[in-house]
This record gives C-alpha cells, sequence and structure tokens, in this order.
C-alpha cells in the first residue's frame, strides 16, 4: 500500500529498520552488506532498499535532513507499513569533550524546542526517551562485539545554521551532540507505541573544531553500520 511519499508495496518493507539520512549512505549499506537486495523506493530521491543481512530481513530507508522529513518517512513506516523497530543511523557535531570524531553515541534521548510536537499532537514535550528495548540490545551486542559506545541525549535543532555559537545551555539540558533528526522519530514511535533509536557518530566538534567530509560521511561509519545491523536483527 503505497503513500505519497513511499512507494513500496506493504510487503515489500520490513519490519525492522535503518534510517541514515543521506540516499547514498543508504545504497552504500544495501550493497555491502545485505544479500537479495531490492530498491523498493526512490520517489523524492529517498532511497530505500530490503535485503537480508544474516537471513534476516532489514530495509535500510534514507529519512532525508531535518525533522520535517523525518517526521513524515518515519510516521508512514511505523503506521502505514507496520514497521515495529528503527534505529536511525547518522552523524552529530559534539558539544562535550568526552566525544571525538568517530566516537559512537546512542541516543537515550531528544531535546527540542521544536514546534513539531504541539502541530502533530497537540503536545508539548521537550524531551523523548528512546526506545529501552532496543538500547538494551545495542549495547549488549557492542559489549559482544567488543565496540566502545557512549550514551546521552541529543539535541535536535531546526537550524543547521545559526549565529548563536553559544551551546552551554544545551550541554546544561544534558545534551552531548546535535543532529536534526532523532526527536521527530522518538516522538512518532511514541505516538504508535513503536522502538526507535538512535546510533551515532561523531562527525565534528563543537570543542576541538575538527570534522570529517562528506564522502567519509557517506562510507567511513561502518562500526556504527554494524552495530545496529547486529543489533536489529535481534529483535
Amino acid at each position: 500500500m503505497a503513500t505519497v511519499h513511499i512507494e513500496a508495496n506493504k510487503e515489500d518493507i520490513a519490519p525492522r529498520v535503518l534510517m541514515p539520512g543521506d540516499p547514498n549512505r543508504a545504497k552504500y549499506i544495501a550493497e555491502k552488506y545485505l544479500t537479495d537486495v531490492k530498491l523498493v523506493n526512490q520517489v523524492r530521491g529517498e532511497l530505500a532498499f530490503t535485503g537480508k543481512y544474516k537471513n534476516v530481513p532489514v530495509t535500510i530507508f534514507s529519512s532525508g535532513m531535518g525533522i520535517g522529513s523525518m517526521g513524515i518517512y518515519s510516521y508512514e513506516l511505523f503506521n502505514n507499513y507496520d514497521v515495529e523497530n528503527i534505529i536511525r543511523i547518522g552523524t552529530a557535531g559534539s558539544y562535550v569533550e568526552e566525544l571525538k570524531i568517530y566516537d559512537v553515541l546512542l541516543a537515550d534521548s531528544a531535546y527540542s524546542r521544536t514546534s513539531f510536537d504541539e502541530e502533530a499532537g497537540n503536545e508539548n514535550l521537550d524531551v523523548i526517551n528512546s526506545s529501552y528495548d532496543l538500547n538494551a540490545k545495542i549495547l549488549d551486542t557492542a559489549a559482544i562485539k567488543g565496540i566502545e559506545v557512549k550514551q546521552g541525549r541529543l539535541h535536535t535543532t531546526e537550524a543547521f545554521y545559526s549565529n548563536n555559537k553559544d551551546f552551554s545551555k544545551f550541554v546544561e539540558m544534558g545534551c552531548k551532540a546535535v543532529e536534526m533528526e532523532a526527536y521527530a522519530l522518538f516522538y512518532n514511535a511514541k505516538k504508535a507505541m513503536k522502538k526507535a533509536t538512535a546510533l551515532i557518530t561523531i562527525s565534528d566538534s563543537f570543542v576541538t573544531h575538527e570534522l570529517i567530509d562528506s564522502s567519509a560521511r557517506e562510507t567511513k561509519l561502518d562500526e556504527m553500520i554494524l552495530l545496529a545491523l547486529e543489533s536489529i536483527i535481534k529483535m
């Protein structure tokens, strides 16, 4: 059953979804890690591929950038395609010295001052938690694989470019890194009573001013990707 944003048939989408923001990253993951891969969506350039990872069906679906785009795709996946688990896999900017470039951060919650919650559900929620069950599975898998994972709150912003360089107030609110999608994903999961979390690679630092380039953001995030794949097939 297609929607105006997703052309896939209902049976073409697996109940387990990884959501990178970048369609090129979705293509990279599908081609490198999945077997029996099928392109199931390319509407508006947002690519989705369904295949198998270790014989378990998984869909890799690009969310696009920002709360609005993530809000649309995650809502339709949860509510129109019966998806049960979504792990956002993306990048974020570090607010704190303890998070270095290429560190992996598992979101326990997301903070945002967006109006998304009010317009989508007449609510006022600044902080939304991610799924305890998904996070527990990721941490267990990371321990088995010997992958270091740090945990913390994400700040989901609607403005990528900002003249406000003072991020200390977000650190005071418990935020360790900033990105643009997790809050909308967590909100939609909460409303649909589904499971969602975000597994993030630190791509730049507000503390040290280091960053990784756009090509590395597409293809150099394999530790995070593998951890997400190994975890979601256990759900």
